[in-house]
């Protein structure tokens, strides 16, 4: 789309009162040209079933916010989609409510790029975390975005876990992308508009609002194929996520976890509603990948290079999934103290085993 009709449409998108179907109305009336919308006689607006207040703000624009909006995206990397543009993802496209407006700064052909959504908790558990990591490093590999919402807790991770193996990721934001939400990521945020894609729907200078992130949630299980769910209380923004792309016909896929922990229990209520459960992301190549086309560049390792002795073996044993003190650990393994705790420093520097609030310790 060129300048000019990118100006006349960012215009009437930020006119109060003005949504998607009154803009595609519009664009229908007037041919697909926003310009002449823009250039309208007041008579022309009130035909096209416009009443009177927003016929006022269309002729009186605030300018100053347009050519805001404008200079942004000359910026370097940066570029504002309109809905009817050729590069706004088709899958996105193809969804009730899509956004008539994405504002993106990066690498703009990964709009184009088969995706999966990786979202959940962010109160995320250590586990959960290098769950979530470790998903997006090996989908990332074979092939597929990951996408995300750049919160704190499995978003972040699944970020990281692209962008640590040289895979591609979007984040889609609750905020105009001259806001930085939360800012602790900041440099994250930062290395996605340098090696991957930051998108919202939210002009410049929007705030970080709760009521943002519903509809941030939309977009990120409408850019993808599939969402997959690595941790979630009952009540989380990730089974939104989950439901919307339900809605939109999307797969769904979610990651089991101990039946103590609180943080699981979002998933197994999604398994229970006929989410595919998962429990390595070869479960998922092998389900997306005649979908997709592609071949995965690198399946999960299932066997460990790390060599333990019968001694280890066992303790790990009785360590099992759930977080257990190092008392009742003496009691099950019949270890001394000072031994039990050598061995599971060995255990966690081997990345086995992890603690647990509460001075427990659980195996991953």
């Amino acid at each position: 789309m060129q300048k000019e009709q990118i100006a006349s449409f960012i215009r009437l998108h930020h006119v109060f009162g003005i949504g998607r179907v009154s803009l595609i109305s519009l664009g229908e009336n007037f041919d697909h040209n926003f310009n002449y919308v823009t250039s309208a006689s007041r008579s022309e607006l009130q035909a096209a079933g416009l009443n009177r207040e927003t016929i006022d703000l269309i002729l009186k624009p605030d300018q100053a916010r347009v050519d805001r909006e404008l200079e942004w995206a000359e910026q370097s990397g940066n570029q504002i989609i309109c809905y009817d543009d050729a590069s706004y993802p088709a899958l996105l496209r193809q969804t009730v409510n899509f956004p008539p407006l994405l504002y993106c700064s990066g690498n703009i052909d990964l709009l184009a790029s088969p995706q999966i959504a990786i979202v959940g908790s962010r109160h995320c558990t250590p586990g959960g975390a290098k769950t979530a990591t470790d998903f997006a490093r090996v989908l990332a590999q074979s092939g597929l975005t990951i996408t995300s919402g750049m919160a704190t807790g499995i978003d972040t991770h699944a970020h990281l876990g692209a962008l640590a193996c040289g895979g591609n990721t979007i984040a889609v934001t609750g905020t105009g992308l001259d806001r930085i939400y939360p800012s602790s990521n900041r440099q994250m945020a930062y290395d996605i508009h340098e090696k991957g894609l930051l998108v919202t729907e939210f002009p410049l200078g929007t705030s970080p609002r709760s009521d943002n992130f519903p509809r941030r949630n939309r977009i990120i299980s409408g850019l993808c194929v599939a969402t997959l769910v690595v941790e979630a209380a009952r009540r989380s923004g990730s089974l939104i996520t989950a439901h919307q792309a339900v809605e939109q016909g999307r797969e769904v896929f979610a990651i089991p976890g101990s039946i103590h922990n609180p943080q699981a229990r979002g998933c197994h209520q999604l398994i229970r509603e006929g989410a595919k459960l998962v429990d390595q992301a070869s479960d998922i190549i092998e389900e997306l990948g005649s979908l997709l086309g592609f071949i995965a560049q690198q399946q999960i390792n299932q066997t460990s290079d790390i060599q333990l002795d019968q001694e280890a073996i066992g303790l790990l044993e009785v360590i099992g999934y759930d977080p257990v003190s190092a008392d009742a650990l003496v009691e099950r393994s019949g270890l001394t103290i000072d031994k039990l705790s050598s061995m599971l420093l060995s255990l966690e520097l081997s990345n086995l085993i992890q603690s647990a609030p509460g001075g427990c310790f659980v195996r991953i």
